[in-house]
């Protein structure tokens, strides 16, 4: 299957020594590079994690702006924002406006949300769990709303006396960017979620962790989760083809550097391990010389069911070193499984 390969970065940003990111300028600089250097490598997205109180890209907007004013093609977005913290008419301007801007390539990623840095991070930001509401039931709420407002309703009653003109009837949240609705993705984090997913019309995003266990290898649970997912969307009967994601920590060893980099790597079987609270699935990283790779990626069930692979890179290595692992993903192993 020809699939789109993009790359996931977490933007972390350290002091460390060895670190290419010192500073949060230095981060937000080099992802707009990377973006750039990704589509002239003919890749196909730029994704970018959100994490609030952290030392990672936490504003994702202006990020997303600039990337999208400075390249052409590359799909951009989020993996992703946790609706936890997200007044959701803002949000909407924000997002309508981002799309603008790259004339439509604007593929964001949302979910309720990863372990935080600090107890409750959402109520620092002024939103609190209604009372027998969870932080999760809060997320979906936020979500609901916003799934509606860019899908362009019409529901603000107007001034009658406005500063300046308006159409007739109910206002709208503006910018609108036309087709956004239908470039919304969830993060899925059990089969259980991916079924709601399809169910409220968004593309799925499924990462290298699912907090469930049933004892089968993690790919094999992924693609189950994503089969799932596709048997609702059917069942719900949206009159559009659904996309799914799934990312991959993936290092072709073919330079001494990669070598010294990833080729004692240790994460080559999946974890089992406990997620607040519960039993979750973590999935394996493939480092390995290009031909063994393309072997080991011949077996993973939930690569072969995705239309998008994205690749989580090591961003604090720098602009230079992550486009060399996806040029020689591009080059080296994508073709010869197919995705290019």
């Amino acid at each position: 299957m020809t699939k789109k390969i993009g790359f996931l970065s977490f933007g972390h940003w350290s002091a460390s020594p060895g670190s290419q990111a010192q500073t949060a300028s230095d981060v937000l600089h080099q992802s707009i590079d990377l973006a750039v250097a990704a589509e002239e490598l003919g890749a196909d997205g730029a994704y970018f994690r959100v994490h609030h109180f952290a030392r990672q890209l936490g504003s994702p907007f202006p990020l997303l702006a600039a990337v999208g004013a400075r390249t052409n093609s590359i799909e951009i977005g989020t993996g992703v924002i946790d609706m936890r913290y997200e007044n959701p008419m803002y949000m909407a301007e924000d997002a309508g406006a981002a799309d603008l801007i790259s004339d439509g390539r604007l593929q964001l990623g949302i979910s309720r949300g990863s372990p935080e840095q600090v107890i409750e991070g959402y109520k620092y930001f002024g939103y609190v769990p209604a009372e027998g509401e969870t932080d999760a039931d809060m997320a979906r709420a936020h979500t609901d709303v916003f799934l509606k407002v860019i899908e362009g309703t019409a529901f603000a009653q107007p001034n009658p006396r406005p500063m300046f003109p308006n159409p007739p009837g109910l206002l709208r949240i503006e910018p609108y960017s036309e087709g956004l609705r239908d470039r919304i993705w969830w993060g899925a984090g059990s089969r259980a979620t991916a079924e709601w997913t399809a169910e409220k019309g968004m593309n799925l995003m499924s990462s290298t962790l699912l907090t469930e266990d049933t004892g089968i290898p993690f790919h094999k649970l992924q693609a189950e989760q994503i089969q799932r997912f596709r048997d609702a969307w059917e069942k719900a009967g949206h009159d559009r083809e659904p996309r799914v994601s799934v990312s991959r920590s993936i290092f072709p060893l073919t330079t001494d550097m990669d070598r010294a980099y990833f080729g004692h790597d240790r994460d080559d079987q999946d974890q089992v391990g406990h997620l607040e609270g519960g039993l979750a699935r973590f999935g394996r990283s493939y480092a390995a010389e290009p031909d063994k790779l393309i072997e080991e990626l011949r077996e993973d069930e939930a690569i072969a069911a995705a239309d998008t692979l994205l690749l989580t890179i090591p961003n604090q290595l720098g602009v230079d070193y992550n486009a060399h692992v996806m040029e020689s993903i591009l080059n080296d192993v994508a073709p010869e499984l197919g995705w290019r």
